[in-house]
């Protein structure tokens, strides 16, 4: 297969041309919102926008990646960005007081960082050491911190008031934002990104086959995932009102006329 370009970039021309029209059309008041999205008619035009623009570039571009580069190489590059995230994790684990969670990420990035050669292989896994993914949103969100409302990002997706807050923090603080060569920064960043879509090749076909509304069920799965990594799936605290939490008389949401 092979990746064209011009045409490319002619897709992002188009996709960048109609933002303006989809944010204006955002503007629209949504009949029935949802507690928890109250710019729903703002994240659905962006939820629109950052669709274009994947399907014009960083599909292909994924695509292309993982058909180029063979498997085994493919999972170290992952591997590689895990080991990274793993000693986030560790910081974040340890600023929840999770102890075991912080014993468990230290000792991932050691075993892997020199058994498995800076990375590549993942001989901590095997050894049973479980990954406990942890960012900074979830940090604050441990701490006491609501979620805010929903928020779609441009190119970044879904996310929500606190998660976004979190995000320069979770930048910084990872290995890769305390590189100071700005290309091999942005090179890491780039990799990353299209190493992380080729693995999700495939999901917007189940995404829309699943859902009659994609974007409400996409809204309600990133929620229910994030409100889950926040309280490590304890049930929730029924006296305290969240905005993860729609009352439970809140109407369905109803797309953006």
């Amino acid at each position: 297969m092979t990746f064209n370009t011009a045409t490319a970039l002619r897709r992002v021309g188009a996709a960048a041309g109609l933002l303006a029209a989809l944010l204006l059309a955002g503007c629209a008041t949504v009949a029935h919102p949802d507690p928890r999205d109250p710019w729903e008619s703002y994240n659905r035009a962006m939820t629109s926008f950052n669709d274009g623009v994947d399907k014009a570039v960083i599909k292909p571009v994924a695509t292309v990646y993982k058909e180029v580069l063979p498997s085994p190489v493919r999972t170290g590059v992952g591997n590689f960005f895990g080991n990274l995230g793993d000693v986030w994790s560790f910081v974040n684990n340890v600023l929840q007081a999770k102890p075991e969670g912080a014993l468990n990420s230290f000792w991932r990035v050691v075993v892997n960082t020199t058994i498995g050669i800076g990375g590549l292989f993942d001989p901590a896994t095997e050894m049973h050491l479980v990954r406990h993914r942890e960012d900074f949103g979830q940090t604050l969100g441990y701490w006491g911190a609501d979620s805010g409302p929903y928020l779609v990002l441009p190119l970044l997706g879904p996310s929500t008031l606190r998660d976004t807050i979190a995000l320069p923090v979770d930048y910084l603080g990872r290995p890769q934002g305390q590189i100071n060569d700005v290309p091999v920064r942005n090179s890491l960043t780039v990799l990353e990104a299209v190493d992380t879509r080729a693995r999700l090749l495939g999901v917007e076909q189940l995404l829309n086959q699943a859902a009659l509304d994609p974007y409400s069920f996409q809204r309600d799965a990133f929620l229910q995932k994030r409100r889950n990594d926040v309280r490590d799936g304890e049930p929730v605290d029924e006296e305290r009102y969240d905005l993860d939490e729609p009352p439970a008389s809140a109407p369905p949401a109803t797309p953006a006329q």
